[in-house]
Parts: structure tokens; sequence; C-alpha cells
């Protein structure tokens, strides 16, 4: 990529407040978006899913562990898999500790199809803490619509049906497991659902991502191009990169 042009301190200075208008104003967006996300109605659920834990079978309240918010990521890790998403696992690197969500009354949870000691091998290696439920055998993952089957459910991802995932050139969301986030707000034994996001609506959970933005070089690849944490060479950096890109 082309480096940014060099200027005196007064050019860099108008520059870097013209830019803060515009940072200011994507925050008042972002908080007014966040207002309103607030203010959506809510569905109470009528099924008791029940996933398997490391504790044993844990119902979706159960998994509330007795707060009142539960966040669930939606983790692509389907039955026939040898080991959990890339782009998926970095979601869950940039999670790091849940005692601050704990603190405000908010679990966060993760949920995936493939059998529960393929999930714990996985966490054990990536060093993960955060609960993680497989829902093997039950119609969470196709209710909330992050795995595709239409021999099972209708297709639906990021609230597209299957025409229009084909008409928008995403064929390949028809089928298979997909990545969301949904959110479930719990009052007594009642649980209802708040929220739920795909695709790049989740993209703002990605820490990693967000510091990248602030740097000359950007996030240089792809999310689905990111490495496993424990597959990167240990090596210093010389100045010098390949394959690097324009964000």
């Amino acid at each position: 990529m082309t480096p940014p042009r060099i200027v005196s301190p007064e050019e860099w200075l108008t520059a870097r407040k013209d830019l803060l208008q515009e940072e200011k104003e994507l925050t008042a967006r972002q908080e007014a978006l966040a207002a309103r996300r607030r203010q959506l109605p809510m569905v109470k659920l009528d099924k008791d899913y029940v996933f398997e834990g490391s504790g044993g079978r844990t119902s979706l309240l159960e998994a509330f562990e007795g707060r009142r918010q539960l966040i669930v990521y939606h983790f692509m890790f389907g039955p026939n898999d040898d080991e959990g998403h890339n782009s998926c696992s970095l979601m869950v690197d940039n999670i790091s500790h849940e005692e601050h969500l704990h603190a405000l009354d908010t679990t966060i949870a993760l949920v995936s199809r493939a059998p529960l000691p393929k999930l714990l091998r996985f966490k054990e290696r990536m060093g993960w803490s955060v609960p993680w439920y497989s829902s093997y055998g039950n119609d969470f993952n196709y209710d909330f619509h992050v795995t595709n089957d239409e021999a099972i459910a209708p297709v639906q991802y990021n609230y597209k049906d299957k025409a229009t995932l084909v008409e928008k050139g995403t064929p390949w969301y028809v089928s298979g497991e997909w990545q969301g986030v949904s959110v479930f707000l719990r009052d007594g034994d009642d649980v209802f659902h708040t929220y739920s996001a795909y695709e790049r609506g989740i993209e703002g959970l990605v820490n990693t991502f967000n510091y990248l933005d602030l740097t000359p070089l950007g996030r240089q690849i792809h999310i689905t191009e990111i490495g496993f944490h424990d597959s990167y060479a240990s090596k210093v950096s010389n100045g010098c990169a390949t394959g690097i890109r324009p964000a």
C-alpha cells in the first residue's frame, strides 16, 4: 500500500480535526442505534432447549447461570468438523475476561452443533474459559438460523430466505454452519429472545480489527484469512510485509 503523505505538524492537526468531527458523528449514530436496539420488542421462547455442557445436560435457562441476560455466540463447528472455524476463534479470542459481563448481570456462552468432546478438546487447545455448549440433536441452531439444511427447516441467513441469498450472489449460505450472535433476557423462568445479528453485523465485536482500523496498514487481510492464535510463527518483523493488501 502507499504510505500516508508526509506533512507538517500543522497540516496533520488540521486533517486530524476534520476526521475527529466525522468520528464524533459516528459515535452519536452508534449511541442512537444502541438505544433503538434496547427498545426492540422481544419474543417469549416456547421451546425447552437442552444442550450438553461440561456439567452435563444444561437447559437454555440454566445457561444464564442465574443472571438476567445471556449472549450466545453461534460458533461455526459442525458435527463432522475436526476443529472450530478460524474467524469464530478470533471472535472468542476477543472476549477476554467474562467477569466484566458477569458484574453487569450478563452471561456469555458459545453454542455449536459439534459433539461436546470435540468442543472441549478445541477449547482446551485455545485456552478459553467461556462456557461452550453442544446443540447437537436439538433445534436451536435451525431455529436461530445458523445451521441451514432445507430438509430440516426453511433456509434463512441474515434475514434472507434461500431465493434472496441466491439472488444476492451468496448461495453458499443456503447450507452448512454459520456464525451469529443472539441475545436473551430472563424474567424468572421465562426466557425471551431480544436480538440476533449475523455476518458483518457482529464485526464490531472483533477488537483486533478495531485496533487495526486505527493504523495506516489497516486490517491487511479478510477475517476468513485469519489464523488460529497458536498457528503464528514467532518472529520479529523486519519492517517488510508480504501479501499485504489495502483494507
